[in-house]
């Protein structure tokens, strides 16, 4: 053999050797698309499920956590002790974690963010499931006792939540831009408008994830997220926005379609302080004036399920309301008359980005229109839906998901941005969270849903499907969706 062909051959060799390397290195990363930007990183401090999606149990954790299946599993608390009264919880903390600016998470970091959470200052955005906390004490360095003021049978289930994670003191200053949690992975960079980039963390306490990196990729426009996966330009779509091009997926051998449930109540909210949604007869007009399938049908092209109250259809406690507020144009527009509008009137219809609420948003402008309500559409941004509409409570309608686990208690709160205010329903919800006993925590749940819908809180529209496109060779990603997350640390490549 010549000089020349040697090292032709040896040219070719390290090329060969070379694109192994390079494919072994990419099967080690992954690109996941989000239609929404997190408008920051703090999940203690925002309503936004876009943050959880990219710090939940990747970055942040919690004393507990929840996995794909929606079961409550121990996080940064090995085990758990809890009092004969149900007041008391002593949580061992696992030892050795450290926080990814090498600090050690003890038992005064646990103090810190449950303190933080409950306090008069707190923004936590769902600073209710801190409300029964009486004390934090910390016994030793790895252990906490947690004291209520009252038996919470939910008490571990809301400490799985996003908004309950641990976080440093020494980082709360830039927590927004530059998060420091106890996860598998850190943060690397943040590119505004387009992307963010998580590492895998070395010094992690658990098991370490199979990636090395991901990026998530932020892509709103459904057409663009099409041509996007189709071109391999990403690896994965989470709650891909334009359910339309799912068959197209399922027939090509290169992807996989993951077909699931979530969380996610997608409803009409209503500001019930605003007149004239005021007037129960109004809200109740609104309900009968909305046709659940053609807007799951055009909306969602068929996926979704119809509910009648703020209650997901999988959960055991589930009662199906929806005859409550059957599609009936005829019986609203009596009821508008009843109110006094019998001519109609205008109202304001927000929409954040999400396809089922722009796509959702038209179908029921025009079946509004229809009973003479004219709903004046106002798209927004989902940071300008956070400020106008969730704390300004500047609107008349809106449409959002509400993806956050089993959270109809967010009807207790009569300051919450649709300003439902029932002490009947309060009372309910109090007696929920001191019962333990699963028959009648069910029964009482089932009273719950009964009193929100025949109040017509809301316009309850359907159950969100969860909707994931992947390449064939990604695994471990969640089918279902118990809370708002994209848990990086069970994904990993196939061979």
């Amino acid at each position: 053999m010549t000089q020349q062909m040697l090292r032709s051959l040896a040219s070719a060799l390290a090329v060969g050797a070379s694109l192994i390397a390079t494919q072994g290195l990419a099967k080690s990363d992954i690109t996941i698309a989000m239609q929404l930007e997190p408008p920051h990183l703090d999940p203690t401090s925002a309503a936004a499920q876009a943050i959880d999606s990219v710090v939940y149990t990747n970055i942040f954790e919690g004393l507990t956590r929840f996995k794909g299946d929606g079961s409550v599993v121990p996080g940064l608390a090995e085990s758990w002790e809890i009092s004969d009264d149900g007041k008391e919880y002593t949580f061992r903390l696992h030892d050795g974690v450290t926080f990814h600016d090498g600090s050690v998470m003890d038992a005064e970091d646990v103090k810190f963010s449950l303190d933080r959470a409950l306090g008069e200052d707190s923004a936590n955005a769902q600073k209710a499931l801190f409300a029964g906390i009486e004390s934090v004490e910390i016994v030793d360095p790895l252990t906490v006792k947690v004291t209520l003021s009252e038996p919470n049978g939910n008490f571990l289930f809301n400490m799985a939540w996003g908004d309950a994670v641990i976080v440093s003191p020494d980082s709360i200053d830039d927590i927004k831009t530059n998060p420091v949690g106890t996860g598998a992975f850190t943060f690397g960079e943040w590119v505004q408008g387009d992307s963010i980039t998580l590492n895998r963390n070395p010094d992690y306490w658990g098991d370490q994830p199979a990636l090395e990196s991901a990026t998530f990729k932020f892509i709103s426009d459904p057409t663009a997220a099409f041509a996007a996966m189709m071109a391999e330009d990403i690896d994965a779509f989470d709650n891909f926005p334009a359910p339309e091009n799912l068959p197209q997926f399922e027939a090509d051998p290169r992807f996989q379609v993951l077909v699931g449930s979530t969380e996610g109540e997608t409803i009409l909210s209503t500001n019930n302080k605003q007149p004239p949604f005021d007037d129960i007869r109004v809200r109740e007009a609104v309900a009968h004036a909305i046709d659940r399938q053609a807007i799951i049908d055009g909306a969602m092209f068929g996926y979704g399920t119809p509910i009648g109250t703020h209650f997901a259809p999988h959960n055991p406690a589930y009662v199906d309301l929806t005859g409550n507020s059957a599609y009936d144009p005829e019986k609203a527009k009596t009821l508008l008359a009843e109110a006094g509008f019998a001519d109609g009137f205008e109202t304001t219809l927000h929409l954040p980005p999400p396809s089922y609420a722009r796509r959702g948003g038209e179908i029921v402008a025009a079946q509004l229109a229809d009973v003479g309500i004219n709903a004046e559409i106002i798209n927004v941004e989902w940071a300008q839906w956070l400020e106008s509409v969730f704390k300004g409570k500047d609107f008349g309608l809106t449409i959002v998901s509400h993806t956050e686990p089993m959270d109809i208690g967010i009807y207790a709160r009569p300051d919450y941005y649709f300003q439902y205010d029932s002490l009947d329903f309060q009372a309910v919800m109090d007696t929920l969270n001191s019962t333990t006993d699963p028959e009648e925590r069910a029964k009482l749940l089932g009273e719950a849903q009964r009193l929100i819908a025949e109040d017509y809180v809301n316009g309850y529209l359907f159950q969100l499907a969860k909707l994931g496109v992947a390449k064939a060779g990604v695994q471990g990603l969640w089918k279902n969706a118990p809370t708002a997350a994209i848990d990086l640390t069970e994904i990993s490549w196939s061979e």
